[in-house]
C-alpha cells in the first residue's frame, strides 16, 4: 500500500505525539514517586528540636577565640619527630605577644628564596 506524502507526515506526527506523551507521563511517574520516597525518608528521620531543646548560651556569655603566641618546641635527639611525638600545645607562652608581620620584600611563600614582588 502506497501512502501519499500527506498521509506519511500525519502518521509521523501522531507517532511523534504519542511518543512525547507517553515520555511526558514517564517524567510525571519518576516525579512523583521521588516526593513519595523523600516523604516516606523524611518520617524515618528523628524529629526536629523545638525551641526549648535548642543550645542556649552558658551564663558566661559567648566563648571566644584566644590567640596568643608560643614558643616552638625543643628538638632534642636525632630522630625524626613524628605527630605523636609532638605535643599538641606548643611550647610555653612566649614573652613577647606581638603578631609577626611579614618583613619587607619578602614574598611571604614559604622558601622562595626570591626577593619578592614589587
Amino acid at each position: 500500500m502506497n501512502l501519499t506524502a500527506y498521509e506519511a507526515a500525519a502518521a509521523g506526527s501522531v507517532a511523534g505525539f504519542v511518543a512525547v506523551l507517553v515520555g511526558g507521563l514517564v517524567v510525571t511517574a519518576t516525579l512523583i514517586w521521588a516526593v513519595l520516597l523523600g516523604i516516606k525518608v523524611r518520617k524515618r528521620e528523628p524529629r526536629r528540636p523545638r525551641p526549648d531543646e535548642q543550645p542556649r548560651l552558658p551564663a558566661s556569655g559567648a566563648v571566644r577565640e584566644t590567640r596568643e603566641q608560643r614558643e616552638p618546641n625543643a628538638i632534642t635527639g636525632d630522630d625524626r619527630l613524628t605527630p605523636h611525638d609532638l605535643r599538641p600545645s606548643g611550647g610555653a607562652r612566649s614573652g613577647d605577644q606581638r603578631r609577626p608581620r611579614w618583613n619587607r620584600g619578602s614574598s611571604g611563600s614559604f622558601g622562595s628564596g626570591g626577593p619578592g614582588g614589587a
